[in-house]
């Protein structure tokens, strides 16, 4: 199929990942949307639908497909991206966008296996999709303009109160993404991470939750837009790292944060 460039987004279905699907595809992009598509025991919020993946791919016909896969299977995640490959005929870039949240007691008082999803999805799930989506990457011909783009947090880079389980994850996001950029020296391809203020999903539903707040839009207070960042807001900035203008762009974060770090 012939077409413009393509991309594999995880966490499709809602969200920041959803946001990049539309944005992308609306740029002329052909996108391999994916998400897990059911609810995990050891979350305490509802996770993406299948309902809500099928409408991210509905409006672009065949220039996004929508595939049920689970970043923590390397296997499935393989397949996602070897249907990228054998759909439109290569891959120009990969965002991880799955992500969760779990939290809302001190350190002390919460245990490895409170930790375990953010890391197996956020952590582990971004290094099978590096894992997979590189080497297809790496097929493109040279000079080439490969993209790898991880989404991070403005918990990458500030402490967050009862939230140090989320901390240490989007910490291991922005190291892995500096270390695969030094991996990818020389070959044209480029690793970056965006770190999202405050943004209108449903993870920063989950953490109003977990502060006992009555409603997400407290946390505006934090960033110097005072408002909440819309999903394609970050969206925009994601987009802009997947295109070859961001070539000078490597090993480092865009934060689109709405001021929140300022």
């Amino acid at each position: 199929m012939d077409g413009g460039p393509v991309a594999v987004v995880t966490g499709a279905a809602r969200g920041i990942g959803a946001a990049t699907v539309h944005r992308l595809a609306a740029t002329g992009w052909r996108v391999v949307a994916v998400d897990l598509c059911r609810d995990d025991p050891d979350l305490g919020y509802p996770l993406g639908t299948r309902a809500q993946l099928t409408s991210v791919a509905a409006p672009y016909g065949g220039a996004v497909v929508d595939v049920v896969a689970d970043v923590r299977d390397a296997e499935s995640l393989g397949a996602a991206v070897a249907l990228a490959h054998d759909t439109f005929g290569g891959l120009d870039a990969a965002v991880a966008a799955a992500a969760v949240m779990t939290g809302g007691r001190p350190l002390w008082e919460t245990t490895t296996a409170d930790w375990a999803p953010m890391f197996d999805i956020g952590v582990h799930g971004m290094a099978n999709l590096a894992r997979a989506a590189i080497p297809v990457m790496l097929r493109r011909p040279e000079p080439r303009t490969g993209r790898f783009v991880g989404v991070a947090s403005a918990a990458a880079h500030h402490g967050m109160w009862h939230l140090s389980g989320y901390n240490s994850a989007k910490h291991a996001v922005v190291g892995l993404i500096k270390g695969l950029a030094h991996d990818l020296r020389g070959t044209g391809i480029t690793a970056t991470a965006v770190s999202p203020g405050s943004t209108r999903t449903d993870l920063l539903a989950e953490t109003a939750r977990l502060y006992d707040l009555a409603d997400a839009d407290e946390f505006a207070e934090h960033q110097l837009l005072d408002r909440i960042l819309e999903p394609e807001e970050v969206a925009a900035a994601i987009t802009w790292l997947c295109s070859p203008e961001s070539a000078a762009v490597t090993g480092t974060v865009v934060q689109a944060d709405g001021g929140f770090l300022s």
